[in-house]
């Protein structure tokens, strides 16, 4: 059997690497807040290299067929509002120009989601970065960093199949959503609640096929229906089930599957084996889940057109930085004077068998809280920012913060950050945040008002 714990070693003979390019700004990983991070840093001067373990951009959005943003929108007094800008409506328009985008959905009666073709923000996402000077290279897997000294990280370390490399930079943004970089680098992290407990994961899966009149119509009672079929010998790896139309109503996108382990813990993004496993327990769940939507109008002739390369993953590491967003900041949309941009989406726990939505006071909030940058700088590291859903949250914090909406943001920031950086001759925590913010408006940021 597999395992990666034993005792016993093979030494590899020394061999030289090869320094493939040096660059003023590393991004590693190409989702939602490497994408902002590299065109960020790219408009602002900088060489710009971004690191990409697949064969295009979009992270979780397309390798594990989220396709759909969440967190572009708050209820602001009862109104639903878009406060999420910048470069997140480059790619909606990008997105859109390409037919692949929808319209705003209402989701749990409070706040708006938008669905998109994962094939259309690829190319969008693709164009974008190329037409700001970033240099991609795809199908490059990072596995590991070289120090300079132990607060400053010279290179990164990937493997290709043109072989070893070590690309070199002043600064780097780890996007990676792992924080793999910065836990190489010897950053401080987290890991789940108090207890170790993360997010479950998820694998999504896609149909086509669906009668979208009677598939909207019985889609408002799944959650009964469920429970009915439950009676009836069906079982479900968890309750509120999420299943909404794409562009094309003949197309859905379904979110029902939780993956655990045999011991019932979540599934560690992280862990090798327990991902592999994890993938063919979210294939195994998706067919049973598939018979029972055979049975609800509107589904009865619909098939699987998609399963995407890879599980959902929510939660791994989360580096600690000059600030940890909380679960009360969330709910009680905290005001910070070093804003970066806002978080409207809500508490989202995966907990075993169950999601949990714990919501601001709708309507009688603003609806959102700030990002401040302090959570963007982890607390050693000199030249490393981190963005997205690794960055410094704690456990409940992280789960309303980590969806693209907060992603998109944090990556804005990070860029900027890091040409301001280097602009400045000075480590991301010295920078002068009043300027980052005049910066990060006029690119088109929205900051939130700070009272």
């Amino acid at each position: 059997m597999l395992s990666f714990k034993t005792a016993q070693t093979i030494v590899e003979p020394a061999h030289s690497t090869p320094v493939v390019g040096e660059f003023d700004v590393i991004v590693l990983g190409g989702g939602p807040a490497g994408i902002a991070a590299a065109v960020s840093a790219a408009r602002l001067g900088r060489t710009v290299l971004l690191i990409e373990r697949y064969g295009f951009l979009g992270g979780m959005g397309t390798a594990a067929g989220v396709t759909n943003f969440c967190g572009l929108y708050a209820n602001v007094f009862g109104e639903i509002r878009q406060v999420v800008h910048g470069v997140a409506d480059e790619i909606l328009a990008g997105i859109d120009k390409l037919g692949g985008l929808n319209a705003p959905h209402l989701i749990f009666k409070k706040t708006y989601g938008r669905a998109y073709d994962t094939s259309a923000f690829k190319i969008a996402a693709d164009e974008l970065l190329l037409s700001a000077g970033v240099e991609i290279v795809f199908h490059a897997l990072a596995v590991g960093v070289v120090m300079k000294d132990d607060e400053t990280i010279r290179g990164v370390v990937f493997e290709t199949k043109s072989g070893r490399g070590i690309a070199l930079a002043h600064m780097f943004i780890d996007c990676s959503g792992d924080g793999d970089l910065a836990a190489w680098a010897g950053a401080s992290y987290e890991t789940g609640d108090a207890t170790g407990n993360t997010l479950y994961p998820s694998t999504m899966f896609r149909l086509n096929g669906v009668d979208r009149d009677r598939a909207t119509d019985a889609s408002r009672e799944i959650g009964e229906r469920m429970a009915a079929a439950e009676k009836e010998g069906f079982r479900f790896p968890r309750k509120t089930p999420i299943i909404k139309p794409q562009k094309n109503g003949s197309e859905w996108r379904a979110n029902v599957t939780q993956l655990a382990n045999a011991d019932g813990s979540a599934v560690n993004g992280t862990d090798a084996l327990q991902l592999s496993a994890g993938e063919v327990e979210g294939r195994r769940q998706i067919a049973s889940v598939f018979r029972f939507l055979k049975t609800v109008p509107g589904f009865e002739q619909s098939y699987i057109v998609d399963i995407p390369p890879q599980v959902g993953v929510r939660e791994t590491r989360r580096i600690i930085g000059g600030y940890q967003l909380t679960e009360a900041d969330v709910i009680d949309c905290a005001s910070f004077d070093d804003t970066i941009g806002v978080n409207g989406w809500p508490l989202e726990l995966h907990e075993a068998g169950d999601v949990t939505f714990r919501w601001q006071s709708i309507p009688d909030s603003r609806g959102f809280n700030h990002l401040p940058y302090r959570m963007l700088v982890p607390s050693r590291i000199d030249n490393l920012l981190v963005a997205g859903r690794c960055a410094s949250m704690t456990h409940e914090g992280q789960s309303a913060a980590r969806v693209s909406g907060g992603c998109f943001v944090m990556g804005q920031a990070a860029g900027t950050a890091a040409a301001l950086a280097i602009a400045s001759h000075c480590a991301p925590r010295d920078i002068e945040v009043p300027a980052l913010q005049a910066r990060l408006e006029r690119d088109g940021a929205y900051l939130g008002p700070t009272a």
